[in-house]
């Protein structure tokens, strides 16, 4: 099983910005992607971003130029840069990864970091 620790998130103002981290542990030794999602009230979860083990990225339209997915491999840990957060940001970033233990594939999620903007 894999084990996923966020933090990071808060209350900022519309236009500011907001790191979110994200690390992993457990009986997991390859990693193939991390990603962030969120969940706004009401609305069905979403992708933000994700990366996979080679470095290549995806990003939701609605945050391209403005958020920014980076990963340590050597510390199992994601992150994710937001900058010029508007209010419809606000949403609970759940971090996700998709990886290789001994017992085959696995796939863990975070327990939700709450990202508020305020306008």
């Amino acid at each position: 099983q894999v084990q996923l620790v966020e933090s990071g998130g808060g209350l900022v103002q519309a236009g500011g910005s907001l790191r979110l981290s994200c690390a992993a542990s457990g009986s997991i030794f390859s990693i193939n992607v991390m990603g962030w999602y969120r969940q706004a009230p009401g609305k069905q979860r979403e992708l933000v971003a994700r990366i996979r083990s080679g470095g290549s990225t995806n990003y939701a339209d609605s945050v391209k130029g403005r958020f920014a997915i980076s990963r340590d491999n050597a510390k199992n840990t994601v992150y994710l840069q937001m900058n010029s957060l508007k209010p419809e940001d606000t949403a609970v970033y759940y971090c996700n990864v998709v990886g290789v233990s001994d017992y085959g594939l696995v796939e863990g999620w975070g327990q939700g970091t709450q990202v508020t903007v305020s306008s």
